[in-house]
């Protein structure tokens, strides 16, 4: 198994990420240029850790846990990481322009992984040398509490990186599915035009967004209506995934002009403090 692994990207997912790496005694580096950035995600992860082992969810102590992760601003402190984990925002410019620092940085043995929900991991190789190492680890917010990760091969994915990833994702507590290399992979080529169709729903004045919700909750057994979801996500994310979508599959999944538009106003959830709901 992997002993030293980095992050990129200490926001919401990153931060979880290299918390349950953390959490199974492998040193990980979290690297983000924003010192901000990443002073919430240690205090974040510190508080995420103090309620799992009150919970007695986790064996090691918040501490030991925190130990294990290194905080660091340089990107040139992941020479020696044998697994690369890009968690950076959904866009694709800027995690083509990552991979290729990463590529530029680590050796040519280093897998080198994106926890993009949407973008096409075989685009992202093509900025990687020996791009036989690239593949996708998707995992769900919030990381800490969700089992599920995607694995997703690229069409140049060697058979060795798929395993090791599926082996380390088993190793992680967390359920391995395996996609193919295709705009939104499972997860969310279903879950996001559900969202989006809810948006349409409140665009059209269907329904409140409360209503909307709890008829998806109590009719259809969701823990959580879309609309709510989506704001935990980040608008910002649900439009750019959308946006991918489109681009890949056509008209069909055109992104709802009230998404559009509560992104441009910069409504864009729990992380913001508005989206649909008002925190």
């Amino acid at each position: 198994m992997f002993s030293h692994v980095a992050v990129l990207g200490a926001g919401q997912m990153g931060s979880g990420i290299a918390q349950v790496i953390a959490q199974k005694d492998i040193s990980v580096q979290l690297v983000d240029l924003n010192e901000a950035a990443l002073k919430k995600a240690q205090s974040k992860i510190k508080n995420s850790l103090e309620k799992l082992y009150k919970k007695k969810l986790i064996t090691l102590t918040p501490d030991e846990v925190l130990q294990k992760i290194q905080f660091v601003s340089d990107i040139n402190s992941i020479k020696q990481s044998e697994l690369v984990i890009e968690a950076v925002p959904e866009n694709q410019n800027l995690k083509s322009k990552v991979f290729k620092q990463i590529s530029d940085t680590v050796s040519a043995n280093t897998i080198i992984a994106s926890n993009t929900s949407s973008i096409s991991l075989t685009y992202l190789a093509e900025n990687v040398s020996h791009p036989q190492r690239v593949a996708g680890l998707h995992f769900m917010n919030p990381v800490p509490l969700m089992t599920l990760v995607e694995i997703i091969r690229a069409e140049q994915t060697s058979d060795s990186v798929f395993e090791k990833l599926c082996q380390f994702t088993v190793f992680l507590d967390k359920t391995a599915v395996s996609s193919k290399d295709k705009p939104g992979f499972i997860v969310n080529r279903i879950l996001m035009p559900m969202i989006n169709e809810a948006v349409f729903a409140l665009q059209e004045s269907i329904a409140s967004a409360e209503d909307i919700d709890k008829a998806m909750q109590l009719g259809c057994h969701h823990p959580m209506g879309p609309l709510a979801l989506a704001d935990l996500i980040g608008l910002d994310t649900c439009l750019s995934i959308m946006e991918v979508l489109e681009e890949g599959l056509g008209e069909k999944y055109k992104p709802c002009p009230l998404l559009k538009k509560y992104v441009a106003e910069g409504r864009l959830g729990k992380k913001t403090g508005k989206g649909f709901y008002t925190y």
